[in-house]
């Protein structure tokens, strides 16, 4: 798509290509020949295509482009708006070469300002340059556009969306700086409390004392009587006076002071409406784009285990765009817990991670944050503004919940308490009559999850699509497929402080429950060769709230990283009783003991030969090392031997033993004088 001669124009290949092509290429030739369809360049030679008059398509063609391809018109005029700003590296120069007075020493702007300014300046520049032509084309006409400005702000708001540019989003005051910065150039956008002097005089303190006159009603002061006022008591205050009224209107016209005193003078909603950003928004145009997340009542009644009547709450995750209800959770609270099981349910049911995702700042949110979640799960997201209902699309939603699906049930709560409609409320006296006839909590969980269904079944407002429909239909092309290894990065929770791995296993505490976890070599068979270098030793635990049948340790390097040690499993239990035994467990207990006695006898080795190489060990100085406690003499002579404590291995002296050893002996031995038959022998 492009235009060409000003005139809107697709391709053949936009409209044909595909296997659900917009328009056939076949019919497009007969619309074409008949007229139907115009052609304004016929296309031929390499890098040429042929370009049709977007506007001469029908209606239902150019529903399919927009719905494959997006609007041409505001594609277009998102390039063009990128290609208009280049920067001005003349001002990049200015700004990095200024400086202005800050208490007698010359100081630099900051690297932030720089780069704002250098912004705005480039941006000014396109805006001055769209102005130049676009007054050129009426002069030209001899046209009057009273619209034009509103033109230019509205380029300006685009650029503000694409770069971030600060300059004034009124259209008034957007004039009145590009007017300034005609004259003045690059010093017109700096701002005017760098190097004001005449605001150094007035302190912290003395300023304070300006703003509480100016905020006082008994009695209430003119901008003069302030200046006299201040100037009466400066000397005895030890602060310098101020030369002329324009240095307190100045001051108190500063934009970090005046909302100090704004809201005293001319009332707080005033205020509000004065310095709060209005937006004007746009729905998304594809799903998972935008996902909201937010805590409400859920306004039915049901019979709690004592029999009263009680109401809880739900966390809800929906999609902007089609205003599915995608993942949800029923609790009294809206915590973490909460907000993980609603997030979680609505990843698997996408099946995709969303774009972008807007949620309250409730403490779980802070908790989620906090580990990274929302990091792992979308691309963007953000905090809704506090106590700005307009800034919550997922409020409508609620409401329109409430008041189309769950308001059929008689058990209804009715809507928020500060609904003025006598149909907002709930018949307390009909549901007073038929407490008999409560849900259980089970019961309004299923009840909920119907009325859901038909939320998401229902027509949506604007489209009168179902919205589950609109969803399953829509394709984002920007949004990530979720793999295994996502769910396991994004919903495996980590434990609140490290565990220490004793002889007993790991024990971590989840939701209030502790589980125990050891690590396997293979299936019922502890890893004993991991724990003699692991036991003792401090692990992060990573752990599925849905399924603890595992967890992952993890630990952490010097530089802070945590690192992947090993999958532990719930530890192994067994009866203390032989007659409560199961089949299995006596063979697990003798292997378990002699595991542990090898353990022991791996320790006394690795100790033994470290002090032999380096002449501590007692044997080395006449002495001797205590023998093992509790274990078969055969397992001392093996660690005797393994050891170096004699020179060869022990001899038998038992006629049985000794021959038990000469039939074991192969001639492969003999040959390698691996074995000495004459020692052997000499022993029958």
């Amino acid at each position: 798509m492009e235009y060409y001669q000003k005139i809107l124009c697709v391709t053949y290949g936009e409209l044909t290509d595909g296997t659900d092509p917009i328009i056939r290429y076949n019919t497009l030739k007969s619309n074409i020949r008949r007229g139907n369809i115009s052609v304004i360049h016929r296309g031929g030679g390499e890098g040429n295509c042929a370009l049709i008059v977007y506007s001469s398509l029908q209606d239902k063609y150019k529903a399919r482009f927009v719905a494959k391809y997006g609007d041409p018109e505001e594609i277009l005029k998102q390039q063009r708006m990128r290609d208009m700003v280049k920067t001005d590296d003349k001002a990049r120069a200015y700004y990095e070469a200024y400086t202005y007075d800050l208490n007698g020493t010359p100081t630099p702007l900051s690297d932030k300002l720089k780069a704002e300014y250098t912004l705005n300046a480039s941006v000014l520049n396109a805006l001055a340059a769209d102005l130049e032509d676009k007054g050129l084309l009426i002069r030209l006409h001899n046209n009057c556009r009273r619209d034009l400005w509103e033109t230019i702000a509205a380029n300006s708001e685009n650029l503000r969306d694409l770069y971030g540019h600060t300059l004034p989003a009124n259209p008034v005051r957007l004039r009145e700086k590009i007017c300034q910065y005609r004259k003045e150039g690059y010093a017109a956008l700096l701002s005017g409390k760098l190097g004001n002097k005449s605001t150094l005089k007035i302190t912290p303190e003395a300023g304070a004392f300006l703003v509480a006159l100016k905020r006082s009603r008994v009695p209430v002061y003119t901008n003069a009587q302030l200046f006299a006022e201040y100037n009466r008591v400066a000397p005895e205050r030890g602060w310098k006076p101020l030369k002329s009224l324009n240095s307190v209107t100045q001051y108190l016209g500063r934009p970090d002071v005046e909302p100090l005193w704004y809201d005293a003078v001319h009332g707080e909603l005033a205020a509000h409406q004065r310095y709060g950003r209005k937006h004007r928004t746009e729905l998304p145009r594809r799903r998972d784009s935008l996902w909201y997340g937010d805590g409400t009542k859920l306004n039915l009644y049901y019979r709690d285990e004592d029999g009263k009547m009680r109401t809880t709450m739900v966390y809800e995750v929906i999609d902007a765009y089609s205003e599915v209800l995608l993942g949800y959770h029923i609790s009294d609270r809206e915590d973490f817990e909460a907000q993980y099981n609603a997030y979680r349910m609505a990843i698997q049911r996408s099946g995709h991670k969303p774009y972008e995702i807007v949620h309250d700042n409730q403490g779980g949110h802070k908790k989620l944050d906090s580990q990274d979640f929302f990091d792992k799960i979308c691309r963007i997201h953000r905090p809704t503004a506090p106590y700005s209902g307009q800034s919550k699309t997922i409020e409508s939603v609620f409401g329109r919940l409430q008041g189309q699906v769950l308001h059929r049930d008689f058990l209804f709560t009715g809507m928020n308490v500060t609904a003025k409609k006598a149909s907002s409320r709930p018949n307390l006296e009909f549901i007073e009559a038929n407490k008999d006839r409560l849900y259980t909590l089970a019961e309004l969980k299923e009840h909920y999850a119907e009325a859901r269904k038909a939320w998401n079944e229902a027509p949506h407002p604007a489209t009168g699509i179902p919205r589950i429909q609109m969803y399953n239909q829509s394709v984002n092309e920007e949004t990530e497929a979720v793999t295994v290894h996502d769910m396991v990065d994004i919903f495996w929770l980590w434990t609140d402080k490290p565990a220490t791995f004793t002889p007993s296993g790991i024990a971590v505490t989840i939701n209030g429950k502790k589980y125990t976890y050891e690590v396997f070599s293979a299936p019922g068979v502890p890893d004993h060769e991991w724990r003699r270098r692991n036991t003792y030793r401090q692990f992060y635990v990573k752990y599925d709230p849905y399924d603890l049948r595992s967890v992952r340790l993890y630990w952490k390097d010097k530089a802070g990283d945590l690192r992947f040690e090993r999958v532990a499993e719930p530890y192994m239990v067994i009866h203390r009783a032989i007659q409560d035994q199961m089949e299995g467990e006596a063979a697990f207990i003798r292997q378990e003991q002699e595991a542990n006695v090898r353990d022991r006898i791996e320790r006394q080795v690795i100790a033994k030969e470290i002090e032999y190489a380096h002449g501590v060990a007692p044997e080395q100085h006449g002495l001797n090392t205590p023998k093992l406690k509790g274990i078969p003499a055969e397992v001392q002579r093996e660690i005797d031997r393994r050891t170096k404590k004699y020179s060869r291995d022990p001899e038998e002296y038992q006629v049985g033993r000794a021959g038990k050893v000469i039939s074991n002996i192969s001639w492969d031995q003999l040959a390698d004088r691996k074995v000495d038959p004459k020692r052997v022998a000499g022993k029958l």
